[in-house]
């Protein structure tokens, strides 16, 4: 190919979700573009016109907003060039390059018979003679050679090489005029300037197919990188069981929409032993040579740690608004103050949380309002021994000034130490006392996370009830 700029183009139909292996495919493609200098487009492959609703076409630009792959230009509808595809198949047709083809059902199922005993595709005895000034209907169908092969140099698979009898003469325009898969996706790629086409695996042998009608077109054929699938955990084909497929549901999920782009870009893609990386790094690293072959398989433990490791490098105003987001959608009743709380809290418990929605989880408790209504594990560890130096120990930390993780922990140890106990003997109670019970973080943290005043309320609200 002569050297121009990269295009490359993700080409969904909207039939339905936006499966994790399609936001790998446009990842891949987005991340060659930004790679390259190129640019990356859109095309919705919208022809089935029963299932290509606007809903569909909505939740493939959800999708791919919240994974942050935006296209250079605006979408292209395939439906919407159905006349320059009839164009394209009039120019082969003019050229000899197309012929129409008048066998009826019957008749094609019993050339599809000959062919098969014979080893070979179907040939239409039109192939070679026209009919002209016939109403009846027809296909027009592509004049592919018969001898010889086509070889397709895949960037990921290598050279790849059909036996041209073995390819039959594609349907380019159906008896009711309307273009085909094939024929509409050369001519789209082509007049959008596509130099690469990074796809799935299961569209490799249009490949083949697409390579003879460039070539019929007399137009230069793009590069071609056929990515391998994505199986789940037990190395079946992805599906339902497997917890998750599509994009929409990692997002509701709660993964980070850079975790998601990190983990996607490692099925089946590396750089070395670099497992966690930056946009910017994944963009100067990556290649679309360097894919490997074999299928990837989905690791919810890698994806949890991945996710977990920008959960950590995220803010923490950003990580509060997507908590309380969650915990909304839960149902939970917040109170006016609650997006300081969170604030508070966050940055606390973030390095434990795998999701937004376990980092709702791990931040609940510092959003309950007074007085908590204590759990009966709670309740049952607040005897009067414990009440007493719980007691102390409000005492002890109304005179702390320093109301930051590093330096309550040293309040507490040097509370211990005071009472001659170690942490254990007051550290549950408190634990409920300032939880009610539900998941929190160590001590020193649920503290800081409260707030002075808060946790001093718990406290005294906790001593209060308990007598």
């Amino acid at each position: 190919m002569s050297e121009k700029p990269v295009v490359t183009r993700f080409a969904p139909s909207p039939t339905g979700s936006l499966h994790i292996g399609g936001g790998r495919t446009a990842l891949f493609n987005w991340l060659y573009a930004r790679h390259t200098g190129g640019k990356f487009l859109l095309r919705i492959e919208d022809t089935d016109r029963e299932r290509s609703t606007e809903a569909n076409v909505q939740i493939i630009h959800d999708g791919l907003t919240w994974l942050g792959l935006v296209p250079d230009e605006p979408p292209v509808s395939q439906y919407a060039r159905a006349e320059r595809h009839r164009e394209a198949v009039q120019q082969m047709l003019d050229q000899g390059r197309a012929y129409r083809c008048y066998l009826t059902v019957e008749e094609l199922e019993a050339e599809r018979e000959i062919a098969r005993a014979q080893g070979r595709a179907i040939r239409s005895p039109w192939r070679d003679k026209e009919k002209t000034g016939s109403n009846l209907a027809h296909v027009i169908r592509f004049k592919g050679p018969i001898e010889g092969d086509t070889v397709v140099n895949d960037l990921i698979k290598g050279p790849v090489t059909w036996a041209n009898k073995e390819l039959d003469d594609l349907v380019l325009l159906r008896s009711n005029g309307d273009p085909t898969y094939n024929l509409a996706v050369v001519v789209d790629d082509h007049d959008m300037g596509v130099t690469h086409v990074i796809r799935g695996d299961d569209h490799l042998n249009n490949a083949a197919r697409q390579s003879l009608l460039y070539q019929a077109m007399g137009w230069e054929v793009p590069e071609f990188a056929h990515l391998p699938l994505i199986h789940g955990p037990d190395g079946a084909k992805l599906s339902k069981r497997h917890g998750a497929q599509a994009v929409g549901e990692f997002a509701e999920m709660g993964y980070l929409p850079e975790g998601m782009r990190n983990y996607l870009a490692r099925l089946g893609w590396g750089h070395g032993d670099d497992e966690v990386f930056s946009d910017e790094q994944a963009i100067a690293w990556f290649d679309v040579k360097d894919v490997v072959k074999a299928p990837a398989r989905l690791d919810w433990a890698k994806l949890n740690h991945i996710n977990n490791q920008h959960l950590r490098k995220a803010d923490d105003g950003r990580l509060a608004g997507l908590t309380r987001e969650a915990l909304e959608k839960q149902g939970e009743q917040l109170t006016a103050d609650v997006d300081d709380r969170l604030r508070r809290v966050v940055g606390l418990v973030k390095e434990s949380a795998a999701t937004i929605q376990e980092l709702a989880g791990l931040s609940l408790f510092s959003i309950r309002e007074r007085p908590l209504k204590l759990d009966e594990k709670s309740l049952g560890l607040l005897n009067e021994e414990t009440r007493e130096r719980l007691s102390r120990l409000a005492s002890h930390l109304q005179s702390q000034a320093d109301w930051a993780p590093e330096a309550l922990l040293i309040a507490l140890k040097s509370f211990a130490e005071i009472e001659g106990v170690g942490l254990g003997k007051f550290g549950p109670a408190l634990r409920g006392v300032l939880s009610g019970g539900a998941a929190a973080p160590d001590l020193a943290s649920a503290l800081a996370a409260l707030g002075k005043e808060e946790a001093l309320g718990r406290l005294a609200d906790a001593l209060c009830s308990a007598q």
